[in-house]
């Protein structure tokens, strides 16, 4: 079934407030050291729960560290939970807050993987109608 018009407009309201949050008011160091961003926000068909996807941009040494920086965000989205409801509830005006879930968003990760298979392919192809030649 597809999302209804209310949960759409609630999901990018609360993706708003709190794209705001992390950029004016979380002070939280485990989000300072890097850009986060919050791609989307995805509500239950009965606003119960909503779902945070987050973005990380930062460069790291090795897919450990990555790991960990991933997991320091989402220790610090956690912790900062109860005032981010609050935020929400005072801007948005509503009967029953969702649920905050955040996830880390793989989408560009997946993306920029495929554009580097793609590419990989293409060259490969390209030396091999060479060699035909």
């Amino acid at each position: 079934m597809g999302k209804g018009y209310r949960q759409g407009r609630l999901g990018e309201e609360i993706r708003r407030i709190i794209s705001d949050m992390i950029f004016r008011e979380l002070k939280d160091p485990r989000l300072k050291d890097s850009m986060v961003s919050v791609t989307a926000v995805d509500v239950t068909s009965d606003g119960s729960y909503a779902t945070v996807y987050l973005s990380i941009f930062r460069q790291a040494a090795d897919e450990n560290e990555m790991d960990e920086i991933k997991e320091g965000v989402l220790e610090a989205m956690r912790s900062a939970k109860g005032f981010i409801k609050k935020e929400i509830g005072r801007q948005i005006r509503i009967k029953h807050m969702p649920e905050l879930i955040f996830k880390i968003d793989t989408s560009l990760d997946y993306g920029r993987r495929m554009d580097e298979l793609i590419t990989k392919v293409m060259s490969e192809q390209e030396e091999k109608h060479e060699d035909e030649e």
